[in-house]
């Protein structure tokens, strides 16, 4: 306890403002750090191997729904890998005990007592798989047409989009979803859930200074830390992770950088890291009124950018829909994109609450409006206006921000 108190005054010295000489207000009001970088006795005590590892599993499971040469059951083992299975690309990842789908829509807040909802969540999952393999691969060279899987060529020589029957494609689906049902679901409504940070002895251990065992870190710092890691894990500069923002990345890191980079949005970037640095900052110090204020930042920030870009992608396939050249395989494309990031809002958060900004219910809703009848192929413009509109309603942005 005298290192933690000692700590704390470390800290107070060190802020602009602190409340430490006011007995009424024992809080300590801490800066930002600068970096995510924490160190005990010289060593770091920041590790996010597991959400690493998890990240480059997802990212070879993506290629493998690209690539005909996969069988269903071949990528199904990539999915729930088994330790010790030659599933990847990587000894490090085949020897690795860690899976994708184990954390799929497994949060200790969403999905804990609501294991009927978690089941189905992954059975999507296994269902994209399968049709992938059933009824895309086999129709690889087939030109798609309304109710016939296959292959549309973008328009000026771009990229060939592989659909099923309504014009959806399925890896989008995936990688988009998961988006929202692993690393989503695993920052907002696990590891800087109270119910996890505060867990059993947690709070007396940050407190006393009790590491894991045979580590350098308390488990409630290891818990914001892996968090983060599912924002973080592809970052090439560990000094400042959003200068490689984006880059090297197919999942949420990615997306961040992308919302970014909408001048409506600018600044979003640096709220998310804000917010991580400052509530690993005060775990350390034992602040856990700024720790969960942290946590509602990062659960608005981050919800934000899954709905940001999904009416993004909805207006983008409205726009070319409009165009005077139909181009079916970039209107396709991101409606696709659109359709993974609907489905990832369900695993939202609203700040200070224990609802999704959308239910599982209120996604299949939107998502049965895109595909009725012959799906993308049958879809209008007005349905894409409402769909996105009805986002947008639920956030501080317009569809006009969004779509542009």
């Amino acid at each position: 306890m005298k290192n933690k108190l000692f700590a704390l005054t470390i800290l107070c010295i060190a802020a602009s403002t602190t409340s430490c000489g006011n007995s009424d207000d024992p809080r300590v009001l801490i800066d930002e750090p600068s970096t995510y970088i924490f160190t005990r006795n010289g060593e770091s005590t920041v590790s996010f191997s597991g959400q690493t590892t998890r990240t480059l599993m997802a990212e070879e499971i993506i290629s493998a729904l690209k690539n005909t040469d996969f069988t269903e059951a071949q990528i199904d083992a990539m999915f729930a890998h088994v330790e010790g299975n030659n599933d990847f690309s990587s000894t490090d990842l085949n020897t690795s005990d860690k899976s994708v789908r184990s954390k799929t829509a497994a949060s200790s807040d969403f999905f804990s007592a609501n294991t009927t909802l978690a089941s189905s969540i992954k059975a999507d999952f296994d269902g994209w798989i399968a049709d992938q393999v059933a009824d895309v691969y086999p129709n690889w060279a087939v030109e798609a047409s309304a109710g016939v899987a296959g292959q549309i060529q973008e328009a000026g020589g771009g990229s060939v989009r592989y659909v099923n029957e309504k014009g959806l494609e399925l890896d989008q689906a995936f990688s988009k979803g998961l988006i929202g049902a692993l690393f989503v679901d695993q920052i907002l409504n696990n590891y800087v859930s109270t119910s996890v940070l505060d867990a059993g002895s947690n709070v007396e251990d940050n407190e006393e200074e009790v590491l894991v065992d045979g580590k350098s870190y308390t488990n409630m710092e290891h818990k914001w830390d892996e968090a983060y890691g599912y924002a973080y894990a592809k970052a090439t500069t560990e000094s400042d992770p959003n200068a490689s923002l984006g880059e090297n990345d197919s999942f949420l890191f990615k997306y961040i950088g992308r919302v970014e980079g909408d001048a409506d949005f600018a600044g979003i970037a640096s709220d998310i890291y804000k917010a991580f640095k400052l509530g690993r900052a005060a775990i350390v110090a034992g602040d856990y009124e700024t720790r969960d204020a942290q946590a509602a930042i990062i659960r608005e920030k981050i919800s934000t950018v899954l709905a940001v870009r999904a009416v993004y992608y909805l207006q983008q396939a409205k726009a070319g829909m409009e165009a005077g050249t139909v181009d079916y395989g970039s209107i396709f494309h991101d409606l696709s994109e659109g359709f993974g990031f609907i489905y990832s809002l369900q695993f939202t958060r609203q700040p200070d609450t224990n609802a999704p900004y959308f239910t599982n219910e209120e996604v299949k809703a939107m998502i049965n409006e895109l595909l009725t009848g012959n799906g993308f192929w049958d879809v209008t413009s007005t349905t894409l206006d409402e769909v996105s509109a009805d986002i947008a309603a639920k956030f501080s942005f317009t569809v006009e921000e969004a779509g542009s």
